[in-house]
């Protein structure tokens, strides 16, 4: 059994990723940077410091890149927060898992006050073993920063005794770069080709899809 589960949290465990893609493009709009919140969605995964580029010439990501960021990041706590909701089974998967023994880390690259406000939205503050967030990570997913801080929060396991589980490209090849193997969820709306290209060793639909195979999973069943 493979004992340290490390979780993305939006697309994996919150259905959030729409709502992030508009508060990034109603930000950019603020700027006077038009991009459909569709192209913004194939980025969301990544954190501002990799996410914003894309869309940003470099010359003024310099000059108004931290100004965009501050005014995403109050326009998405004051109107987008209060729409995020958990898929189905997050508390149920979360409570299966400490009983199988499971070790249950969170690693996301949302803000430490946005991660403390997801685990009340999913119902799983008690379940937590680990929680990390931007603060510990010098650059965001794909670099494996954020999956490697939750390593160490985790005592180092051995390989072979740690998962990532996310939803996006973005968190497999993290993971890959930190020497973890990933399993993918589609729930976050990047398609099951796009996740298996990357290297997700194993595919569910949702959370609920992962409670319900838990017992022929490699979760249960350890690596292939």
């Amino acid at each position: 059994m493979i004992r340290n589960l490390i979780f993305d949290i939006d697309g994996t465990l919150l259905d959030s990723v729409d709502l992030h893609a508009e508060a990034w493009a109603e930000a950019f709009r603020e700027f006077g940077i038009t991009v459909p919140p569709g192209e913004v969605r194939t980025q969301i995964g990544k954190g501002g410091d990799q996410l914003m580029p894309v869309f940003v010439p470099k010359e003024r990501l310099e000059r108004e890149g931290e100004t965009i960021e501050q005014f995403r990041s109050r326009l998405f706590t004051d109107k987008y927060l209060p729409k995020v909701r958990p898929f189905p089974g997050v508390r149920a998967l979360f409570e299966r898992l400490k009983a199988e023994g499971h070790v249950l880390a969170l690693a996301s690259s949302g803000k430490a006050d946005e991660v403390e406000r997801y685990q009340e939205i999913a119902g799983i503050r008690d379940l937590v073993d680990v929680a990390t967030n931007s603060d510990e990570a010098e650059r965001s997913k794909p670099h494996p920063d954020i999956f490697e801080a939750a390593l160490k929060r985790l005592g180092h396991p051995h390989r072979g005794q740690a998962v990532v589980i996310g939803d996006s490209p973005y968190d497999a090849e993290a993971a890959r770069k930190a020497g973890l193997p990933a399993i993918g969820v589609l729930c976050g709306g990047f398609p099951e080709a796009q996740l298996g290209e990357a290297g997700c060793i194993a595919i569910y639909r949702d959370p609920q899809d992962l409670l319900d195979g838990y017992d022929r999973s490699p979760l249960r069943r350890g690596l292939p």
